[in-house]
């Protein structure tokens, strides 16, 4: 079974808001520099506690700091997997969901997202129970929240091509990102350099795939080699 509110409640308001953009290249080493500051809007600890807050008011500096400062957080991880998932896919394979299965699944990707504040696969099935739960509040909250990510996401550049690449910390984000544009996987990936490259199927803009800059995650899997 296939879950996408959230899919649907996106893809016109980014796809509006990002023509306006002028997309930049994350710098990851001034983001380092800069979200140490204590005394900073940019501090870290503070931009954490203002997403967990689903706090509309961030800036577009503010959600990137955000999102691309995660990678020099501790918990940085962007290859582990929750010990939730299990329990997780377990009720979304249901043909039929009852109450309790809507409260599990707010239950259990509430602790996926205290792993990775960043799930976009969480937020999504979350987003669904919470519709069926009629919990508009929270809803609200969490979309909000799934703004912020993607907003970030797609600031970072266009795709087409590896000097416009979109800059990601996580390679599920590139799925979910071609998704939420509104294009499907064409079934290749490539790792190009530092670049994912993943095709899409046949579409009305003549695009055949986008890249990916994933550097973080190659960083994290060679450090996880060496320790």
């Amino acid at each position: 079974m296939k879950y996408t509110i959230l899919i649907t409640a996106l893809i016109l308001s980014l796809i509006c808001t990002a023509q306006d953009w002028q997309f930049e290249k994350p710098d990851y080493v001034q983001i380092e520099q800069n979200i140490k500051k204590k005394k900073s809007n940019l501090f870290y600890p503070s931009l954490m506690t203002r997403f967990k807050e689903a706090d509309s008011t961030m800036t577009l500096k503010e959600k990137r700091h955000l999102y691309y400062g995660y990678v020099f957080e501790e918990a940085y991880s962007p290859y582990a997997r929750s010990v939730y998932s299990d329990s997780l896919r377990t009720i979304l394979q249901k043909e039929v969901l009852n109450k309790d299965d809507y409260h599990k699944i707010v239950k259990y990707t509430d602790s996926v997202l205290s792993e990775n504040p960043f799930d976009l696969d969480a937020f999504n099935y979350q987003l669904f129970a919470l519709e069926k739960q009629g919990t508009d509040m929270l809803a609200k909250k969490r979309l909000n929240q799934v703004y912020i990510i993607l907003d970030a996401l797609i600031s970072s550049g266009k795709g087409t091509s590896k000097e416009e690449a979109f800059y990601v910390i996580n390679t599920s984000h590139e799925y979910q990102l071609l998704e939420i544009l509104g294009f499907e996987f064409g079934g290749t990936q490539s790792l190009i350099e530092h670049y994912d490259y993943l095709t899409v199927v046949e579409n009305e803009a003549k695009i055949e795939g986008f890249y990916f800059d994933v550097s973080p995650c190659l960083n994290s899997m060679s450090k996880m080699f060496k320790d």
